[in-house]
């Protein structure tokens, strides 16, 4: 069982409102939901502050974060766009009926429901002003306080802000084009290793930069998505490269098409032409090259050869060790 709490904020009795939080929650609550194959995901509860007849109060917040984490699941996951507040006192997350910054939920409390939960992950995702604070121990600088199996990714570090563009959260954007398929694997795996990658890749040295904190043995998949290359034609690496450092020759018979009408090339072979297509798919991910050539083409027709690149060797150890 997998289940997620989906908080966006927009609406603040005493302090200034923000704007592009609910939409957030809803993108965010859209992808979560199901699998791009349309397979359920998560099971997901939203709340959302939108005006004085829909607040999000500090009392159901906090009692919602409580629940998420109660009982035994796979993972259970926490996503908050609101207002963050950060003070001597630590770091803190704003309900609609708050009047100060501290009279939020300390982040300490939300990291302390998730390390004592039975959960055997513990996602917490945040994208609120100063939100890297989180799991920061006021005792020892720089030690992070988590549990085996939690992991957090915010918006920003703890002296920063979280900026919206164009009515959304910069974070949660590109949070949400990670999960749909931006960070997906070779096998269309989403990862929190794989989603801070693809933050952290998108946002330059000044702009506010993601933070993640983590204490696992492996990752958990948040998201399965359509991945580039079928996991049959994957598994078939070993059979192109049964040993590490192997080239694999080629020549004109693995090419279905041809340039000119030169009689001294041999006519395709269809089942070279087959096996030259599941190698022309390993190019475009990045798994194979061609050796002494510019292109796949030029190494067929020149009867050079490919080779598997460093990510093309770690794939065909998974397959190899029976790991995907």
């Amino acid at each position: 069982m997998r289940k997620a709490l989906i908080v966006g904020i927009n609406y603040y009795q005493r302090i200034s409102g923000l704007y592009g939080c609910v939409d957030d929650a809803h993108a965010v609550k859209a992808v979560l939901d199901r699998n791009s194959d349309g397979t359920v995901n998560f099971g997901s509860k939203l709340l959302t502050g939108t005006g004085p007849t829909d607040m999000v109060t500090r009392t159901a917040l906090r009692e919602s974060i409580k629940e998420l984490f109660a009982g035994d699941c796979e993972t259970a996951l926490f996503y908050f766009a609101g207002h963050g507040h950060v003070e001597s006192t630590g770091g803190y997350i704003i309900a609609s009926d708050v009047a100060e910054g501290s009279e939020g939920i300390p982040l300490n409390e939300v990291l302390a429901f998730a390390n004592q939960s039975a959960a055997r992950n513990r996602i917490i995702v945040l994208d609120s002003c100063h939100s890297g604070i989180a799991a920061t121990s006021l005792t020892a600088n720089g030690f992070a306080e988590i549990k085996e199996g939690t992991t957090i990714l915010t918006a920003s570090t703890a002296e920063q802000y979280a900026t919206e563009e164009n009515g959304a959260g910069v974070f949660t954007t590109l949070f949400v084009d990670a999960l749909g398929g931006a960070a997906g694997n070779l096998v269309g795996e989403v990862t929190p290793g794989s989603i801070y990658a693809h933050i952290d890749q998108s946002l330059g040295p000044w702009d506010q930069r993601p933070v993640f904190k983590t204490n696992v043995k492996s990752f958990v998949s948040l998201r399965r998505v359509q991945p580039p290359i079928s996991l049959a034609e994957l598994q078939c690496i070993t059979e192109f490269f049964p040993k590490p450092g192997l080239d694999f020759l080629l020549d004109p018979t693995f090419e279905p098409e041809r340039q000119g009408t030169d009689p001294l090339i041999p006519a395709p072979n269809p089942i070279n032409t087959a096996r030259f297509a599941i190698l022309q798919k390993y190019n475009r991910v990045g798994l194979v090259v061609p050796v002494d050539a510019p292109h796949m083409w030029h190494a067929a027709i020149g009867s050079k050869a490919c080779r598997l690149t460093v990510l093309g060797e770690h794939y065909r150890r998974l397959v190899e060790r029976g790991r995907i």
